[in-house]
């Protein structure tokens, strides 16, 4: 696995050299976007395990090359818990993202055999690897250049065995003949991202 960090917006030839599907990721001040907290790291990784840690400017959030990715159609996005990356991405940066695959929405659909469906459980099930999450509770907000080195190694943990997962659970989604239903999730993710932005944070499902 490889990191580099940029300040603002990835290179024009980075992006360019993204072809069938990426992971994404985010790290915020906290959990409560876009009322209060903001989006603080962007993580891609490529399909070769390399990974690239953004670090948007506050002042306007542009980052045009990024934003060219992120609606490409073309252009598989893979990641875990997307309703917040999702909301985070598209608030800031003002754009719209296309072509997506949520491992944690097809693990709760496919993987009815556990209620543990957290990014560190699919990591030890189908990368037989075990995540430190202790860095995950850190100031992302600091200059990226003052970020350890385990803090950097965490956020791209958080990326780079995506591609592995998304193989594994889209296979077990086909399987079990349940990619429709899936697939159906994932056009709603639009609607339910909406409704977070809008303050409706609570099943409107419920009776």
């Amino acid at each position: 696995m490889k990191i580099t960090k940029f300040k603002g917006d990835i290179t024009t030839e980075i992006a360019n050299s993204f072809k069938n599907s990426i992971a994404i990721d985010t790290e915020a001040t906290g959990l409560q976007i876009p009322e209060r907290d903001k989006l603080s790291l962007i993580q891609i990784c490529d399909e070769n395990d390399n990974v690239y840690i953004v670090q948007p400017n506050k002042n306007h959030y542009k980052a045009p090359n990024l934003v060219s990715i992120l609606e490409n159609k073309k252009i598989l996005k893979i990641g875990h818990f997307l309703r917040f990356d999702k909301n985070a991405l598209e608030f800031f940066l003002k754009c719209k993202i296309k072509n997506i695959f949520d491992t944690k929405i097809a693990s709760k659909i496919v993987r009815t055999y556990t209620d543990s469906h957290g990014l560190k459980n699919l990591v030890q099930e189908f990368c037989n690897k075990s995540l430190d999450k202790r860095q995950g509770s850190s100031d992302w907000n600091k200059d990226i250049n003052e970020l350890t080195d385990r803090q950097l190694e965490y956020a791209a943990n958080d990326v780079v065995y995506l591609h592995k997962i998304k193989f594994e659970l889209e296979k077990m989604l086909v399987r079990e003949g349940r990619m429709d239903i899936f697939n159906s999730c994932l056009a709603f993710l639009d609607s339910r991202v909406e409704l977070d932005q809008n303050g409706f944070k609570f099943d409107i499902f419920e009776h």
